[in-house]
């Protein structure tokens, strides 16, 4: 099973692109061949339907997501929103890449949770025909610290993070095209 996970940060070590490294290697662990998108490093350009040039990091965006069966977004959650970076990224895209397609919100906030950028994932993913995953994962505060492996150093988190991974690959499956 094919995922494309999308970090949303236009920062280097954000926490939502570790939390992002973490669920990534959840899933190659539950078997799923995981491309990892990072806004940050393969920056896109300002969305404009005039723009006619060809972007590198914008067909390898759409093609990592049209080549998954499954989709997570992550964000940091800035101003009780999503990121500029990812709503821009989301803007490039559309039906061809989320129709059908399971999509896990995923968002790191400075304050307790950042719900409200997961509530606007889903409405974004509801209008390109994605699959809104029930659950989602959203940490904060203390539970944004990793350990030098990797993993979040809050045990619960990680309980959280991956029970979250495991609903979402079972529904992949059962969804995938």
């Amino acid at each position: 099973m094919k995922i494309t996970i999308v970090t949303g940060s236009n920062r280097k070590d954000a926490s939502s692109t570790q939390l992002s490294r973490y669920i990534g290697r959840a899933l190659e662990e539950a078997g799923c061949e995981v491309t990892l998108f990072d806004l940050y490093e393969r920056p896109l350009p300002f969305y404009s339907p005039d723009q006619a040039e060809p972007d590198e990091n914008l067909t390898a965006f759409r093609q990592a997501l049209n080549e998954a069966q499954g989709i997570v977004l992550s964000t940091p959650e800035y101003h009780g929103s999503l990121s500029g970076v990812l709503k821009n990224a989301l803007d490039w895209v559309g039906f061809d890449q989320f129709d059908g397609k399971v999509t896990l919100s995923v968002s790191s906030a400075g304050g307790a949770v950042g719900v409200s950028s997961l509530q606007q994932l889903q409405t974004i993913v509801r209008n390109v025909h994605g699959i809104n995953c029930p659950e989602w994962i959203s940490v904060g505060g203390s539970q944004r610290d990793f350990a030098a492996d990797g993993e979040p150093a809050d045990a619960k988190t990680r309980e959280r993070v991956l029970r979250t991974v495991q609903y979402f690959v079972g529904m992949v499956g059962r969804f995938k095209k």
